[in-house]
Order: C-alpha cells, then sequence, then structure tokens
C-alpha cells in the first residue's frame, strides 16, 4: 500500500513505509455480533440501556436512528455484544460492510444480530481503524462477499481476517485528527441543513393555519379560504401498462418518489405489467403505508410506472405546486392517518377511502396558493443549498480517505 496522502512527524520526517499488514483480529478484543433480547425472555423497556439496531449507522456514520431501551439484567447477560464509546460497529447483513464508530458520549449500550462490535485494544487508534474499513477497497471487498443463495452476510472470521496495514501511532494520530477536522465541518453542515428544515416547518405551519397571511399585490385582503371535501380536489385515474418495461420503473416512499433502482437492488415483482403509469403532477397515496405518510406529488419525473399497490390522481382542486408543499406538512401526516383503521394483523393500518375523501381542508383561492408556493420553494431552495454544500463535504472526505488509504 502507497498512500498518496502521506503526513510528516513533527520534525517533518517522512514516517516508515506502509509494507506490513496486521489482521484486525490481532489488535481487536472479542469481534462478536448482537443478539435480539426477546428471544432469551426479555422485554423491551420505556427507558434503560440503549438498544441499536442497523439503522444506527447511515452513509458510514453512527447516528441515534433506531433504537430501542433493554433492561440492566439483559445487557449483562448480553455483556459480549456490549458497545461503548470508540468501539467499531458493523453491518454483517443487509448492506453489510457499512461501520460506523459509537460516539465516546455512549457509555453502555447494545447492539442487535445484524451487527458486529470490534473494539481495538492495542497498537491501533480506534478512528484510524474505523476510517481504514470506510475506505473504498475495504467497503467493496465487502460488497463482493456473498453466503447463501439469496442474501448476503458478512461472518465474523470475515471480519476477523481483514487486513489492516501497520502504521505507527503517530501517523495514526495525525490522520486521525486530519479526518476528523472534516468531520467537524461535515457536523456543522448537517446541523445547518436540520435548521433550516425546521425553520421551513414552522413556516409552513403558520401558513397553513392561517396564523400568517399574504396580501394581494395590492395589499388588499386575499378571500377567505374555502372548506373542501378532499374528494373534491383530487380525481383517480387508472392508467396500466400492457407490456413489460413500458416505462421508467419508479417507487415511492415517504421522503419522495425516486427511481426504482435508488432503493431497491431489484423489482420488486417479477413483471411490471399492469403497473400503474404516472406523469409530472401525479399525486400517488399508498393503499399500505398512508398513515405514515406516504404520499407524494410527482414533481421528478416527466412521467413513470409504479407498483398497483398505489392509487394515483390527478388534481383538480387545487394547484399541484401547492398539492406537494401541503402533502408534506406535518400535520397532513395526522389528516392521513385519521382516516385509516386497524387492520386484522394489527401492525398495520387500512385506509377507508370514502372517509379519507369526505375529509375537509380549507382551500386559499389561486392567487394566495401561488405565494404561498412561493414562500416554501424559496425556502426548499435554500435547503437543497445547503444539502448540495453538506454533500460536497462528504465527497471531499471520501476522495481524502481514498488519498490515505489506496
Amino acid at each position: 500500500m502507497i498512500p498518496k496522502l502521506r503526513f510528516k512527524d513533527d520534525n517533518g520526517n517522512d514516517f516508515p513505509a506502509w509494507n506490513t499488514t496486521v489482521r484486525l483480529e490481532e489488535i481487536s478484543a472479542f469481534i462478536t455480533k448482537g443478539a435480539t433480547p426477546t428471544t432469551y425472555g426479555f422485554e423491551w423497556q420505556i427507558k434503560g440501556i440503549y438498544f441499536f439496531r442497523n439503522d444506527c449507522i447511515k452513509n458510514n456514520i453512527f447516528v441515534y436512528g433506531d433504537y430501542s431501551y433493554i433492561s440492566e439484567e439483559a445487557n449483562e447477560f448480553l455483556k459480549r455484544s456490549e458497545i461503548r464509546g470508540d468501539d467499531i460497529v458493523i453491518a454483517i447483513t443487509g448492506d453489510i460492510g457499512k461501520v460506523g464508530l459509537v460516539p465516546r458520549k455512549i457509555k453502555k449500550a447494545n447492539i442487535n444480530q445484524h451487527l458486529a462490535r470490534i473494539r481495538i485494544i492495542k497498537n491501533a487508534i480506534p478512528y484510524f481503524v474505523y476510517s481504514y474499513l470506510c475506505s473504498n477497497e475495504i467497503q467493496q471487498n465487502y460488497k463482493k462477499i456473498k453466503t447463501g443463495l439469496s442474501m448476503a452476510q458478512l461472518s465474523l472470521n470475515q471480519i476477523r481476517k481483514t487486513k489492516i496495514p501497520v502504521v505507527s501511532i503517530m501517523e495514526q494520530r495525525k490522520i486521525a485528527e486530519f479526518l476528523m477536522t472534516i468531520d467537524q465541518v461535515i457536523e456543522i453542515k448537517k446541523k445547518t441543513v436540520i435548521a433550516w428544515e425546521e425553520r421551513k416547518k414552522g413556516v409552513m405551519e403558520k401558513l397553513f393555519c392561517q396564523k400568517i397571511r399574504f396580501k394581494t399585490d395590492e395589499k388588499s385582503e386575499f378571500p377567505e379560504w374555502r372548506e373542501k371535501q378532499f374528494g373534491e380536489i383530487i380525481s383517480e385515474f387508472k392508467e396500466k401498462t400492457e407490456i413489460e418495461n413500458e416505462d421508467t420503473l419508479l417507487s415511492c416512499a415517504i421522503n419522495g418518489i425516486f427511481l426504482n433502482s435508488e432503493l431497491f437492488g431489484h423489482q420488486r415483482g417479477q413483471s411490471n405489467i399492469g403497473y400503474l403509469k404516472i406523469k409530472k403532477g401525479t399525486l400517488v397515496l399508498s393503499t399500505q403505508n398512508l398513515h405514515l405518510g406516504n404520499a407524494n406529488v410527482n414533481m421528478r419525473f416527466e412521467h413513470g410506472i409504479i407498483s398497483p399497490a398505489y392509487k394515483t390522481y390527478n388534481i383538480v382542486g387545487c394547484s399541484v405546486e401547492y398539492m406537494n408543499q401541503w402533502i408534506k406538512w406535518d400535520t397532513t401526516k395526522r389528516f392521513f392517518y385519521n382516516a385509516t383503521t386497524v387492520g386484522a394483523s394489527g401492525c398495520r393500518r387500512n385506509v377507508d377511502w370514502n372517509l379519507l375523501y369526505s375529509q375537509k381542508i380549507d382551500v386559499p383561492c389561486p392567487e394566495e396558493q401561488e405565494k404561498i408556493v412561493e414562500c416554501l420553494s424559496a425556502l426548499d431552495d435554500v435547503v437543497e443549498k445547503q444539502k448540495e454544500t453538506l454533500c460536497a463535504w462528504e465527497n471531499l472526505k471520501d476522495g481524502l480517505l481514498q488519498q490515505v488509504f489506496i
């Protein structure tokens, strides 16, 4: 290994070449995977010890994502997979190989069976090892691993045998400090994105609750908002495909409409004949997850096809752009939830479509709709620019990782 980006010691001298490697197990202790507490008779708790699932790692960053709580007793029973600050966690099923460094503020937590814990005990700085495991070479090697017929799985033995370059502690520290500086900038950019998203939510609340009203260009009042049934402003249509791959395959998620390939590595069904055709401006409602907020206006694609597990509508009682903003208001999620009932399985909610269509909303006149859209779209532009800046810094770090660990 000959890195393109090298550091010098405090006297300006070159560090030794990276000519040797060690197995990860040689610098670690107890590379183990987690388990589900309920398998051993332990119940989930309202509070207690953090218990993290696979979703705690996003983009190779450990975040407070999907977690529950377990008791001290359960954690003691699962002591082998207990995690703490500076431990490394790695996904061993699903999106295998993604890694996260546990924040130092976590003193005691645990993980499920889809994650493994790596604890560095000698001759290495945890952040250095974590960064190396994030490098493209290691990530690609892990992605090539496949066991069984259909599900990729990373074994503990494969993790233990992962080769880590032998680098002096001083150079490791310099690399870690350098990359952590980039991380700090990225963290600031993330907080900026979140802050602007929260600002938009606040503005939406005031606008859609009519706590703030716009005036006409002549400074006069707009008419009062008209109460309408939801069914008055949408009109269902069904146009189905008749041949395979008739158009671009799309998928709908809570946070938008995407290419199917952006969310899944495969088509979820064997055939897409009978899929629904949509165009730009089509309202798409999920028949299965509407209560979770899976509702979108297609503003991204000129046309495409989606699963028949959705309903498709023309928007007829307000502007497409206004519906696109209103449908992502937090209160709208409650609007959809209120039109659902508990399903037979108890874990899903069924949509009462007649109830949904009869629910009422207040709709402003077209001119005020336009001003609301202009205001919220301007905030969207700011959020998008902040996200682009964040993405640029994340790409910079990825590039630096490849320079350091080529």
